[in-house]
């Protein structure tokens, strides 16, 4: 491959040197990209940061259970481990603003990756350090398409030994992410340009809503200092809301209608990026402005987007941190669900009159402190099915 940065030869045809149409030359400095002039990343538009932000933070405000499988079912376990992952995986930080740390690479920063590195001590989780979006990169391994190198700082990492997040998997390299950045270029370009438009038309002189008409002999007219005389003279008055008093045959007054933002639809066309990128990320319109809250789209979203990253990022950390087969990890997702007090409460009720809840798990749904009522009740016309026979009623 030809060196774009070879010195040319002296007396060479400079024209069969020029670079291919549409290449752009990215240099990397010590702190950001130097990018060309009006580029804008996805982490500096608004909407996109606010979209990420969201699902970011929702997440990282869930509970991580550690789930054991029992011959009654699926149980809760809390124990060391349970802690260590749900209230204290990294020293240095918060569960919460750990875990948004790792969700804000998955989805913007890493473009589709994210690198947590376990440290260990005597087979014991010390702490679980995300991994900044611009110190990792991945190496695939030559001639394979499955296998690959991840480089920290440059030193090469074996996958098996890190957490890799991954979303939106790549078309070649199945086990590299690829995140949202293409799909949300375009539309943010959009909303940049949109902004700039706007900023503009909102900074123009050139919006008068009064137009004066005057002699075009007249001399004194000819320099700013002659207008103002004239402005002072019959326009500008001594109370707000005197009439002005114009010579007929001199003067011409016209009110004209500036034109504005709705003239040029960028509020429609805003609306219509907004959605499109909140469709992309998968979040309501609504988190970006956009209409109004609606109880099942939020439903929907928890369901939908928060349910599928949830159980990706558990999935990963089940398969690296969990040796024993009986036991994963699980996000409650659940409780972002947007319910109303007095409908849940009424589930629960019918529920607990049926024996399946007792009378601390309502407490705890209505966040209410246990009391001891741990004991099943059902009503009395509740009877197992094989004896539906042996009812007095049916005797005779």
């Amino acid at each position: 491959m030809r060196n774009p940065f070879k010195r040319k030869e002296k007396g060479k045809d400079k024209s069969k040197d020029k670079r291919p149409s549409g290449q752009i030359a990215f240099i990397r400095g010590d702190k950001d990209w130097c990018c060309p002039e009006g580029y804008t990343r996805l982490e500096d538009n608004p909407e996109v940061m606010t979209a990420c932000r969201k699902i970011a933070s929702l997440i990282a405000s869930t509970t991580i259970y550690l789930m054991a499988n029992t011959k009654n079912g699926d149980e809760r376990i809390i124990n060391e481990l349970s802690r260590k992952i749900d209230i204290d995986p990294m020293p240095t930080m918060t569960r919460s603003s750990w875990m948004e740390s790792i969700v804000m690479n998955l989805l913007l920063y890493g473009k589709g990756n994210s690198i947590v590195a376990p440290h260990t001590w005597q087979s014991t989780i010390q702490s679980l350090e995300p991994i900044s979006a611009s110190r990792v990169s991945f190496v695939p391994a030559e001639g394979s398409y499955r296998d690959y190198k991840v480089q920290i700082d440059g030193k090469d990492r074996r996958p098996e030994s890190l957490l890799h997040f991954t979303l939106n998997p790549d078309p070649i390299y199945l086990w590299k992410g690829r995140g949202l950045q293409i799909s949300l270029k375009d539309l943010a370009d959009a909303l940049a340009q949109a902004a700039a438009t706007e900023k503009s038309f909102m900074r123009s002189d050139y919006k008068p809503s009064l137009i004066v008409m005057l002699d075009a002999d007249d001399e004194g007219l000819a320099q700013p200092e002659g207008r103002e005389i004239i402005l002072d003279d019959y326009v500008r008055t001594a109370r707000a809301g005197d009439p002005w008093v114009l010579p007929s045959s001199k003067f011409k007054v016209e009110q004209v209608k500036p034109l504005s933002l709705a003239d040029l639809a960028i509020k429609d066309t805003v609306e219509i990026d907004k959605k499109m990128i909140a469709a992309v990320v998968g979040v309501p319109a609504f988190v970006l402005g956009v209409g109004s809250y609606n109880k099942d789209e939020w439903n929907s979203f928890i369901a939908s987007t928060i349910m599928t990253i949830s159980k990706s990022i558990a999935q990963e950390m089940t398969k690296k941190l969990i040796t024993s087969p009986s036991m994963y990890l699980q996000f409650n997702v659940w409780s972002l669900m947007d319910y109303n007090l007095a409908e849940k409460s009424s589930v629960m009720l019918a529920g607990a009159d049926r024996g399946f809840i007792n009378g601390d798990e309502w407490r705890d749904a209505m966040h209410l402190s246990p009391a001891g009522l741990k004991e099943f009740k059902i009503l009395e016309n509740y009877i197992p099915y094989e004896d539906s026979g042996n009812q007095k009623k049916l005797e005779n």
